[in-house]
């Protein structure tokens, strides 16, 4: 085997793998999806290559959310841990993430059926990597943001802060658009709104969400304006719009496999 086709994670007598390599994901080309849970809208997520912001077309961005769990007595291990079992339980409501049920592990694809302006999106994320302290998760073609968000848990003196980081871009010129009318807006919220759902987890009464947002490369990437082609939100409208056709035609189809 060549050192291109070596995985992370494997290595050889004379050059052992990284300490670390069992919290990353395994090189994928294209997501695979498992068994789709009950209710989950499997739509744009199978198939897909990862996205980073090298991939991505708009502004790149770098935001961080933090929030100090002052009184309480949980460490990092504590709040990840508590995290990766109830991660879409902290989001808002309207929005879910359909992954396996015993918690967010390296390579796990998740599917996520989000709420965007009254118009529902389904797309999906792979977990990059997760350890005891942290977990990151990456997104493939037609999510709405090319890149990465890690959620971590640290100590500073007596107190664990927790966070969530991102660094990202708008995958494409319509997404680009969306976020400067408002989605930059929206999506902050939502952070915001699952660090402070985060810390009240653990008893604090009145968390403050830190955020520091910071636009790290003004320029558009127009050589990835194509990317609207996979674009999740415009096929997952077209899906919904034609969830009525589909609903007359299901039974012709069924009555055509018996015979």
């Amino acid at each position: 085997m060549s050192e291109m086709d070596q995985r992370p994670g494997e290595g050889t007598p004379e050059q052992p793998g990284p300490r670390d390599a069992a919290y990353w994901a395994k090189l994928v080309s294209r997501l695979e999806v498992g068994e789709i849970p009950e209710g989950a809208l499997n739509l744009n997520v199978a198939g897909r290559r990862l996205t980073g912001p090298i991939q991505g077309f708009g502004k790149m961005w770098q935001k961080t959310f933090r929030v100090r769990l002052d009184g309480a007595t949980a460490s990092p291990a504590d709040v990840i841990r508590e995290w990766k079992q109830h991660f879409a339980d902290f989001w808002p409501s309207g929005n879910r993430f359909y992954g396996p049920l015993t918690g967010i592990a390296p390579g796990d694809v998740a599917i996520l059926n989000l709420s965007m302006g009254g118009m529902p999106l389904s797309t999906g994320v792979l977990v990059l990597y997760a350890d005891d302290e942290s977990f990151t998760l990456m997104s493939p073609e037609g999510h709405m943001l090319a890149g990465w968000i890690t959620f971590s848990a640290f100590p500073d003196g007596e107190t664990t802060v927790v966070q969530a980081q991102e660094l990202i871009r708008a995958n494409d010129p319509l997404y680009e658009l969306g976020l400067a009318l408002g989605g930059h807006r929206k999506q902050n919220r939502f952070w915001e709104h699952t660090l402070r759902a985060v810390a009240a987890n653990f008893g604090v009464a009145e968390p403050t969400v830190h955020s520091d947002l910071v636009c790290v490369d003004r320029r558009r990437q127009w050589r990835n304006a194509k990317n609207i082609w996979h674009n999740a939100a415009i096929r997952s409208g077209l899906y919904t719009i034609g969830t009525p056709f589909r609903t007359v035609v299901r039974p012709f189809r069924r009555k055509a496999k018996t015979r």
